[in-house]
C-alpha cells in the first residue's frame, strides 16, 4: 500500500475513532509537529516542554475535530501536514499572547505582538501553497527514482530510518544510504 493510502486509511479510521488509527497518526507526525511547535515558540520560558504541549494539544484539537466531520475536504498526507501545521501554529501564537498578558497584565501595548500573531498564525495563502507544492514535486521529481522518492516522503512525514527500513523490507544501512543519496541530488540542484 503506498504511503498516500496509509495516511487517507488512518484519517478515515480517526473519523470513526479508531484509536489504532489516531496512535499512528500520533506516532507519525508527533515529533515533527513538537519541533514546529518549538521554533514557533522561540524565546518563550520552557520552550522545549511547552513545544511538545502545543503539538499535543493541535494533535488533540485535530483527532476532536476531525471525529465531528470538521474537515469534510481532507485528503491524505498533504491536507493532513498543511492542517497540522495550521493547528499547531495558532496554538503557538496563542500561547505567546497568553505568556505575553501574563507577564505585561494585557493591554493595548500588546497590539502590534497581536497583529503579528494574526499573520503569522493564519492559513497560508493559496499562491504560498502552491509554490510549496510545485517546490516539494520538483525536488521529487529531481530524485529520479520511485524507491528515492518513497524514502524522502517518509522521511518527510518523521518515519525513522528503522521504520523506512521496514517498510522497504531492507537494512537500516541501505536506507542511510539513500537517504545520503537523496541529500546529494537535492544539493546538486541547489541554487
Amino acid at each position: 500500500m503506498s504511503s498516500e493510502g496509509s495516511v487517507t486509511r488512518l484519517l478515515s479510521g480517526v473519523e470513526r475513532g479508531d484509536h489504532d488509527a489516531v496512535q499512528q497518526l500520533w506516532e507519525r507526525y508527533f515529533r515533527q509537529l513538537a519541533r514546529l511547535a518549538h521554533k514557533k515558540l522561540g524565546g518563550v520560558a520552557r520552550a522545549g516542554e511547552e513545544g511538545e504541549d502545543v503539538a499535543l494539544s493541535a494533535f488533540h484539537s485535530f483527532c476532536g475535530r476531525v471525529g465531528q466531520g470538521r474537515f469534510p475536504r481532507l485528503e491524505g498526507r498533504g491536507d493532513l501536514w498543511q492542517l497540522l501545521v495550521v493547528i499547531t501554529g495558532r496554538k503557538a501564537a496563542n500561547l505567546i499572547k497568553k505568556d505575553g498578558r501574563q507577564k505585561r497584565g494585557g493591554g493595548r501595548a500588546r497590539q502590534d505582538l497581536d497583529d503579528f500573531l494574526a499573520v503569522i498564525s493564519r492559513e497560508p495563502d493559496p499562491q504560498f501553497a502552491a509554490e510549496m507544492d510545485e517546490q516539494y514535486r520538483r525536488l521529487l521529481d529531481r530524485l529520479g527514482d520511485d524507491t528515492l522518492r518513497r524514502i524522502a516522503e517518509w522521511k518527510i512525514e518523521g518515519h525513522t530510518n528503522q521504520e523506512i527500513a521496514g517498510l522497504l523490507g531492507r537494512s537500516v544501512g541501505t536506507v542511510e544510504r539513500k537517504l545520503s543519496l537523496i541529500r546529494v541530488k537535492w544539493e546538486e540542484g541547489a541554487p
